[in-house]
């Protein structure tokens, strides 16, 4: 009768750790998953902060020193914020996987962001400001950078940093001023899809150019 008790004690135990893992790990899965919409708050804990999105909220200054603490960041939006100058501070996270920074106003990115090794895709719309050419200087050699988003930046033709940007898999001109598709992007050996909707060309897919283009091009 002992043992029996023994094993059914031994049994509950095992049980209560078991639930309590599972529920370690919703809890854990949960933080990931969260996204933080205000700064005050993400600042409480850092350290626990994956996602954060800023977007709309006419940030007109941050402070380079808050950055830091977010070393296990991975997605941040300062979309339509109209910021005069990035944060240098954010090319040292180091985790960052995906950044917007849509809709401000800006000149130039930061030469930091020449560190954001992890960023996988990258969203620069809408930047009536923005010298493009130069901006792509600072991020040209991000091994990671898989997918980059130039949409409705008054683009004529295609910026000269753009073709150093040698792992680059998708492209996005959307919403641009290009008359023609951009024959020499053929030579990015890496790119597979480019996005060029509502640019001013007329569409003439029979040009002899287009053909054995090799990369899927969605007009």
């Amino acid at each position: 009768m002992k043992n029996i008790f023994k094993i059914i004690i031994v049994w509950v135990l095992f049980l209560f750790q078991i639930n309590e893992m599972k529920a370690q790990n919703f809890s854990d899965t949960s933080q990931v998953k969260k996204e933080y919409n205000s700064l005050d708050e993400a600042l409480r804990n850092p350290n626990n902060v994956y996602r954060l999105n800023l977007s709309n909220q006419k940030l007109t200054l941050l402070s380079d020193s808050i950055w830091g603490k977010f070393e296990n960041l991975e997605f941040l939006s300062l979309k339509n914020d109209h910021l005069k100058e990035i944060p240098s501070e954010i090319g040292k996270l180091k985790n960052l996987k995906v950044l917007d920074l849509s809709g401000n106003d800006f000149r130039v990115l930061p030469a930091s962001f020449t560190k954001l090794n992890s960023l996988i895709e990258l969203y620069l719309n809408d930047e009536s400001y923005m010298d493009v050419n130069r901006s792509l200087t600072n991020i040209k050699d991000l091994p990671n950078l898989k997918i980059l988003h130039l949409e409705n930046d008054h683009l004529e033709k295609v910026p000269e940093n753009l073709f150093k940007l040698i792992h680059l898999e998708k492209l996005y001109l959307n919403k641009n001023s290009f008359k023609k598709i951009p024959i020499e992007l053929k030579e990015m050996n890496t790119l597979n899809y480019i996005d060029m909707h509502d640019n001013q060309f007329d569409l003439n897919l029979q040009n002899p150019e287009l053909q054995g283009f090799g990369i899927k091009i969605d007009l």
